[in-house]
């Protein structure tokens, strides 16, 4: 039988200015471990520490644009475009002019799987 999830669950989320999540699958929401599945309210000028994490991401723009710095470059992902990071990979999210996003992460997400780094670094 189907499972109607009427509402997500609002998670914290890391870095600066506070940015809005809203998982509708995951370990918060759902207690589902394989994936999870966030609707993403991020404000201009927004920017969170690199990452290493141990899922695969995948982020989907609705409106405005997502920068994705990796090593040996960035990405702009802007409305109606998607991008897609394998676990491993190091990178670090920014919105400088603000976005809303859909992201889907495998296995799902969780703060010890994300592996921030622990000091700010405007370099990823």
């Amino acid at each position: 039988m189907p499972t109607l999830i009427d509402e997500p669950a609002i998670i914290a989320g890391v870095g600066e200015p506070p940015k809005m999540i809203s998982e509708y699958v995951g370990r918060a929401s759902t207690g589902e471990a394989a994936v999870s599945i966030a609707w993403m309210r991020s404000p201009a000028g927004w920017t969170e520490p690199p990452q290493t994490p141990d899922f695969d991401e995948y982020s989907v723009v609705v409106s405005g644009s997502l920068t994705e710095e990796f090593d040996g470059g960035s990405l702009k992902v802007g409305a109606g475009e998607a991008i897609s990071v394998a676990a491993g990979e190091r990178v670090r999210y920014s919105t400088p002019e603000g976005a809303e996003y859909l992201a889907i992460c495998i296995p799902a997400y969780s703060t010890q799987l994300a592996n921030r780094d622990s000091a700010p670094d405007h370099s990823a």
